[in-house]
């Protein structure tokens, strides 16, 4: 996997995540689980790949790595 997810991206969807993930906490019943979409810009951060990143041909990674 090439890495396709930058230094700055990687902190913002990092704090996305952490924001969005956070609100499990304060959302009541069922609409609480919408919250676990903070999932993926947490994952995506934490492995520096995003797949909608490759589909769309966007690469914000300023080192570029060979296969």
């Amino acid at each position: 996997m090439i890495k396709n997810v930058g230094g700055s991206e990687r902190f913002l969807r990092f704090i996305l995540g952490i924001t969005i993930c956070g609100l499990f906490f304060v959302l009541e019943d069922n609409l609480r689980w919408v919250a676990l979409i903070g999932l993926w810009p947490l994952g995506t951060s934490a492995i520096s790949w995003c797949l909608l990143n490759k589909m769309i041909g966007r690469n914000s990674c300023k080192i570029q790595h060979s296969k």
